[in-house]
């Protein structure tokens, strides 16, 4: 095995800096349709987090978005989706309605937009719509509208008032937490209750990890997804020096997991569920983690299409292909190297992953962490020593109880 070492530049494979793989082997990806497509149906937010990627890191595309998706834009969009779809014999697609903050297109304009979402896709592929919000507009008339369309809710939460409003607070600086509470009390009651599909926090190491998982707890998540906060080795995350043995990130979660892990009834983490999956031999559902070829498409709020949003953290326009719903069908985007790049497998990681342990189960860690000025995104995450440090533990603590565990593929 062999560690990345954020320091030291070193001699590798020529690879596009836009993330495409080196000369020659695109060609032999097959591409993947996507079935994942998250719509930025507002560019504006009603919150200030200081660790948000769309506002506060190196991509500032934001300025120059529609506030909302047009409604020729989403008509348009609509019709692409089911396109791919019936293109290829697609058997379910899921739609995430995202910005932003995607409630300030207001209750009316998502009603409309999710029947013109539901009419374009084809017989025979079930749709699953959800919306990924930060609550503050989450009040019943909202809710009444997104039971009728059958939309899936996920909340960000970050842990009890102190850990949520020291980054989740309005551009006057006010607290956000009490009316993001208010907001769950509402959804988690009948008749929405079937509505929440769960909670997403970003990890921050400042908060005490295994009371922020207990705060989480209290509104009885079907999921709650930890997040690592976004950062680079051009820009580390808080706490993730280049060069330091440390883990912090690790030992965070692990406090977590070990909660978790021994509880008779539990939630699903993702992160950790998608770790033990992988171990299994399985294919992972998210980029966090695995080798599983991306399959998640992003509209912004003008029909431009994109990679992962997330890749804003990396440099201007890291996530841009040049495409557009209203200019061709949405296999141009399959083309893309970055795209290639990223289901491309264990083609697609750096030689020092390659060479890992834990390979398969990482997979690289999620593709923006791995940027550095130097060698695009050719590199292992900015999270490599984390991430090899937690997948070993919830590896340790699940062979205690299996046999058998299946060796890395060669």
């Amino acid at each position: 095995m062999t560690l990345f070492n954020g320091g030291a530049a070193r001699p590798a494979e020529r690879r596009d800096p836009s993330g495409g793989l080196p000369p020659g082997k695109a060609g032999r990806v097959a591409p993947v349709p996507f079935s994942q497509f998250v719509l930025k149906v507002a560019s504006r937010c009603n919150l200030a987090c200081d660790y948000c990627y769309v506002y506060e890191m190196a991509d500032q595309s934001w300025r120059r978005q529609p506030a909302v998706m047009p409604v020729d834009i989403l008509a348009q969009t609509a019709r692409r989706i089911g396109e791919h779809a019936r293109t290829h014999q697609l058997s379910s697609v899921r739609v995430i309605l995202h910005g932003g903050e995607p409630l300030l297109a207001g209750a009316a304009w998502l009603g409309e937009a999710l029947t013109t979402l539901r009419a374009e896709i084809p017989a025979g592929v079930t749709p699953q719509f959800v919306v990924q919000t930060n609550g503050l507009l989450l009040d019943e008339r909202m809710l009444t509208v997104l039971r009728e369309h059958r939309v899936q809710v996920g909340v960000s939460l970050d842990g009890p008032a102190a850990a949520h409003d020291r980054h989740r607070v309005t551009g006057a600086g006010r607290a956000s937490h009490a009316r993001v509470a208010a907001a769950l009390e509402r959804l988690t009651a009948p008749p929405h209750r079937e509505l929440f599909a769960g909670l997403l926090c970003v990890v921050d190491l400042v908060n005490e990890p295994v009371s922020v998982y207990e705060e989480l707890l209290r509104y009885s998540p079907p999921q709650i997804d930890f997040l690592l906060p976004h950062g680079t080795w051009a820009a580390p995350p808080p706490g993730r020096l280049p060069d330091d043995p440390a883990t912090p990130y690790a030992d965070w979660l692990i406090a977590v997991f070990d909660r978790w892990y021994r509880a008779a009834r539990r939630p699903n983490v993702r992160l950790f569920s998608e770790i033990i999956h992988l171990l299994f031999g399985g294919h992972s559902a998210t980029e966090a983690v695995g080798l599983t070829p991306v399959s998640v498409l992003v509209v912004e709020s003008d029909g431009t299409l994109e990679q992962a949003d997330a890749l804003k953290v990396a440099y201007d326009g890291a996530a841009v292909t040049g495409l557009s719903v209203m200019t061709g069908p949405l296999d141009l985007a399959l083309r893309h190297p970055a795209i290639l790049a990223r289901q491309a497998g264990i083609e697609g990681i750096a030689a020092e992953c390659r060479a890992c342990e834990v390979r398969d189960v990482c997979g690289g860690g999620f593709y923006p962490h791995r940027y550095r000025a130097d060698t695009g995104f050719d590199n292992p995450s900015v999270y490599c020593l984390d991430l090899l440090t937690l997948i070993r533990h919830i590896r340790d603590s699940i062979a205690g109880e299996v046999a058998l565990l299946p060796r890395r593929r060669r």
